[in-house]
């Protein structure tokens, strides 16, 4: 049996030795779809769509996929088309650096940074139940009822170098990027396996997209 029959329909799940990476797996599980955690190169680039999840720090998280390789394979994997979808620090990863740590060199999948929030009258992290306003037309965005909320623990925010690669924003003392994309690669700031129905029905759509966002 071939690696591409033997994974048909398998969504692979990046397994960066840090993270929220069961609680993804047990949303997906839920919804009835076939997931796999792993950091095997030959399972990643023979699913048919991959999902970076993550919590914690960009340096650690990059030091990670630098030591077990798996940076050129995630580069090849989002060459090749295939659906791609980054949750949290996984958003912000995909961004060309990010300023925790000094600054730390990223994936540069999406030109940009992740940039802390300022100091303000609001705690950081956000942490809780928050709005989307969706900004650019997306099919995984199209049927999002504006007064739906999800769920984000966040101190950093992606901030993609052009506009058009905002999907949506959110208000946290500032208005920042909360859903980013190109191409075959969506990335939310928020955590869907955290945010319920919403949350869900987001999984849901991404595991049946094409990877096609739409735009010329």
């Amino acid at each position: 049996m071939t690696d591409r029959k033997r994974y048909e329909g398998m969504i692979a799940i990046i397994d960066y030795k840090a993270g929220n990476l069961r609680s993804v797996k047990r949303a997906l599980d839920h919804l009835g779809l076939p997931a796999r955690i792993t950091a095997d190169p030959v399972e990643m680039r023979a699913a048919e769509r991959v999902i970076f999840p993550g919590v914690g720090a960009a340096r650690s998280a990059m030091e990670s996929i630098a030591n077990s390789g798996l940076a050129g394979v995630i580069s090849e994997i989002v060459r090749r088309g295939v659906p791609f979808l980054g949750i949290c620090l996984g958003a912000q990863i995909i961004l060309s650096y990010s300023e925790e740590d000094d600054r730390t060199d990223c994936l540069d999948i999406i030109p940009g940074g992740a940039l802390r929030f300022p100091e303000g009258p609001l705690k950081v992290p956000e942490m809780g139940w928050n709005n989307l306003k969706v900004c650019r037309d997306h099919p995984l965005f199209r049927s999002v009822d504006p007064r739906s909320q999800f769920y984000f623990v966040h101190s950093y925010y992606p901030q993609p170098r052009n506009d058009d690669a905002v999907v949506a924003r959110t208000e946290y003392g500032i208005t920042f990027p909360s859903v980013i994309g190109r191409g075959n690669v969506i990335a939310t700031q928020f955590h869907p396996e955290k945010s319920g129905r919403c949350g869900l029905r987001f999984l849901r759509e991404f595991c049946s997209w094409d990877g096609k966002d739409g735009t010329c």
